[in-house]
């Protein structure tokens, strides 16, 4: 490459002597900038979420390409966060394709050392187990000689990217349950 190539081909050069003075197109674009392609461009299909991470609720687009997540960005439509997300929202790809994502149920024992693996059922089945074994163990027919029907044994606390219906949901289930300490994360 020759040396007037060689100032021809350089950006800045090109933006003092032709007409994009501010850089701001052609001037700074190369060949190789210009075959680029956006990640999303491959996408069958974009669908809206909200970011999982805490209470601002910023808006998504999630882009699918085979019915596998390949890049999620801030979402321009969003009134909350009009297509900007933080650094762990910007990250949160990592949530649906990274490594260390974990696809199966893990159960440490009390004073155990080691995770093992247990098929769902068994998990659910321990749950419900403990649910009701706490709710039996804490529960109040009365206080002071006032009647209150509850337990203090259970309590739940909300995530803060759940809707209005997934809230209702869970309020009227430990609700139904007797709990009687029932907060949503968004709030703290």
């Amino acid at each position: 490459m020759g040396v007037r190539t060689w100032i021809d081909s350089w950006p800045v050069y090109r933006q003092l002597k032709g007409t994009d003075p501010l850089g701001l197109g052609a001037a700074v674009r190369s060949g190789r900038s210009a075959r680029l392609a956006p990640r999303v461009a491959t996408a069958d299909r974009i669908v809206k979420s909200v970011c999982p991470y805490c209470a601002v609720g910023c808006g998504q687009n999630v882009y699918v390409e085979d019915g596998r997540v390949t890049q999620i960005e801030g979402d321009p439509d969003s009134p909350v966060s009009r297509g900007r997300l933080c650094p762990k929202g910007a990250a949160s790809l990592q949530l649906t394709t990274g490594g260390a994502r974990e696809h199966h149920v893990l159960h440490r024992r009390p004073h155990g050392t080691a995770w093992e693996r247990l098929d769902l059922d068994t998990a659910m089945d321990m749950i419900a187990d403990r649910v009701i074994e706490a709710r039996r163990a804490g529960w109040q027919w009365e206080v002071d000689q006032a009647r209150t029907r509850r337990t203090m044994g259970i309590a739940s606390l909300g995530g803060a990217t759940l809707d209005n219906e997934e809230n209702y949901l869970i309020k009227k289930l430990f609700t139904a349950l007797g709990a009687v300490q029932i907060e949503n994360q968004a709030r703290i």
